[in-house]
């Protein structure tokens, strides 16, 4: 019994590190209309495209590294 109660702890203690989420990346998107580019983590609407990403800054200039 013991050693359920360590390993639940040890598991509830861990599990703030584990679910830990990181920041939702930056995307390019581009005006169907105008051809404009926004930086932007969500889409825009339905008059804006996804060009390019992800970035990892709102200026959309340091790329995000795939793991």
């Amino acid at each position: 019994m013991k050693r359920i109660c360590v390993s639940l702890l040890a598991l509830a203690l861990a599990a703030p590190a584990l679910l830990h989420a990181g920041p939702a990346p930056w995307y390019q998107w581009r005006s169907k209309t105008t051809g404009n580019l926004v930086c932007s983590q969500t889409p825009l609407g339905e008059g804006w495209t996804k060009f390019a990403g992800p970035y990892r800054d709102a200026r959309c200039e340091l790329r995000m590294t795939a793991k």
